[in-house]
């Protein structure tokens, strides 16, 4: 028997979702800690209780016309670790007015300590419901104009894979819904959990290789290889010393047009992406609850803990206590 309690995972069902992702979802979250295990011959420890829930438990018609079961109904959803809005598959407008009843529920669940994701077009259901306002949020590129148009208190951010504000996650389109997945695997289980399952389902992690900590909201889809090759350098080496003279000089340019490329690409300076990526290795830290309070400037590259804080708290809102305490997910 495992020696934790399996995270509760409610997946939203509603007429008009696209079955792939609902199901993808299903089966994602449900093989964490099962496939790896299997595939080694150890024991198997299932990390997640996954359910779907539609309104009064009823079966939901797919956009594929594919019919799933549902296993609860959200009215009596209570509690849960981890709310997933699945897309849209269907007309958004049609099926947000269908489905107008499953407001209040978001709305009371987003008033718990849950987590909440949406991928793709499920962001128009986050953000019906007022969830998403003065928040960062992202979806498809192809429903941005729409969204930006019937959501203009949210700051649409449609070129990032996930972004995240607060407890609040959305994913874009496409893959994008397996980076959300494994970002939010490792964020309840650790990296070493979230790898596993990467590689069982071989899912190519656009997060890089082992030593990158970088939260995915930190990358911006480019085409310019230089800044692509000083973003990894920055990702592998941010708890080292780095000046911006001496990156500038490794891609042999000058600081004033490498500050021009960064800016034209992921919208910072060099600097800017430097302290960004410390800011979510310490955000990643404290909710992993692997370090103290005392070491962690130190853990992300910082001498000095008071000027750290400072960045971190103007970067998030909060001291990285008060963050610990508020987002951190024990793993027993």
């Amino acid at each position: 028997m495992p020696n934790y309690k399996p995270f509760k995972v409610i997946i939203l069902g509603f007429d008009g979702v696209l079955g792939s992702v609902l199901a993808g979802a299903l089966d994602l979250f449900s093989f964490t800690g099962v496939s790896w295990q299997r595939f080694l011959d150890e024991t198997v420890e299932p990390r997640f209780n996954v359910q779907i829930a539609s309104l009064g438990g009823v079966d939901i018609r797919c956009s594929n016309r594919l019919l799933m079961q549902a296993h609860c109904d959200i009215q009596d959803v209570t509690a849960c670790d981890l709310l997933l809005i699945p897309t849209i598959g269907d007309s958004i407008d049609k099926v947000l007015r269908q489905n107008s009843e499953l407001l209040p529920h978001l709305q009371r669940l987003a008033k718990t300590k849950a987590d909440i994701a949406s991928n793709c077009s499920g962001a128009f259901f986050l953000a019906k419901a007022g969830l998403l306002d003065d928040k960062i949020a992202t979806t498809h590129w192809g429903y941005a104009s729409k969204f930006k148009t019937d959501f203009p208190l949210v700051d649409l951010q449609e070129n990032q894979f996930v972004t995240q504000s607060g407890n609040i996650f959305c994913a874009a389109g496409g893959s994008a819904f397996y980076d959300l997945g494994l970002l939010l695997i490792e964020r309840y289980c650790g990296r070493e959990i979230s790898t596993q399952v990467a590689r069982t389902q071989i899912i190519d992690s656009k997060r890089g290789n082992q030593n990158s900590y970088t939260n995915v909201t930190l990358h911006k889809p480019h085409s310019d290889p230089l800044v692509k090759q000083v973003q990894e350098f920055i990702e592998a080496n941010f708890h080292r010393p780095i000046q911006v003279n001496r990156l500038a000089a490794m891609v042999n340019i000058t600081p004033r047009t490498l500050n021009r490329r960064f800016q034209s690409c992921v919208a910072m300076r060099p600097i800017e992406y430097i302290q960004a990526v410390r800011i979510e290795q310490a955000k990643r830290l404290l909710e992993s609850g692997d370090v103290t309070i005392k070491s962690l400037a130190d853990h992300v590259g910082y001498d000095d803990i008071s000027s750290f804080t400072r960045l971190f708290k103007r970067a998030t809102e909060l001291t990285p206590k008060e963050y610990q305490d508020k987002f951190s997910r024990l793993v027993i």
